[in-house]
């Protein structure tokens, strides 16, 4: 058996919508701050960019730091986290879109990495979890159907 290292999750959906549709959803900053980022979302998120995420049902603006994006396909982030096993305090977050059904719906992946393999690191490990569960499910809703599902969600 080998030793666990860090801890890390991966969830996943399916919206109805065209993949550059759904990508758009998270990369557009006005889009994200409709369904996710309740507090405003500051900036674009493309390669090598410095954005803000904003939550009004917490507390703070979080700076997010773009890794990598492929359009219509891969978003990679990095953001501070509690319990992060990486050596500068962050996890690392990748969204995946992949086309389904001829690009009528998209699949979208969420892997978020990087925390110690603690009691303490699996608490933050599960509540990003729930987190983007969470986000996962008010994009589809938003997407779809143009309905803001956090508003009123964790207060």
């Amino acid at each position: 058996m080998s030793e666990l290292n860090e801890l890390s999750f991966t969830v996943s959906g399916c919206v109805a919508r065209p993949t550059a549709q759904v990508y758009e959803a998270v990369a557009d900053p006005a889009q994200l701050s409709k369904y996710f980022t309740t507090g405003g979302a500051r900036g674009r998120l493309e390669a090598g960019a410095e954005v803000t995420w904003d939550f009004a049902d917490f507390p703070g603006a979080f700076p997010v730091q773009v890794v990598e994006s492929t359009p219509n396909s891969k978003i990679v982030i990095r953001w501070d986290a509690v319990e992060a096993s990486a050596a500068d305090g962050h996890t690392t977050t990748t969204f995946e879109f992949e086309p389904i059904d001829d690009d009528s719906r998209t699949l979208v992946t969420i892997t978020e990495s990087s925390w110690v393999p603690t009691e303490a690191g699996a608490k933050s490990a599960f509540g990003n979890c729930m987190g983007w569960t969470g986000m996962l499910a008010a994009m589809k809703v938003w997407v779809e159907h143009g309905i803001n599902l956090r508003e009123g969600f964790y207060k």
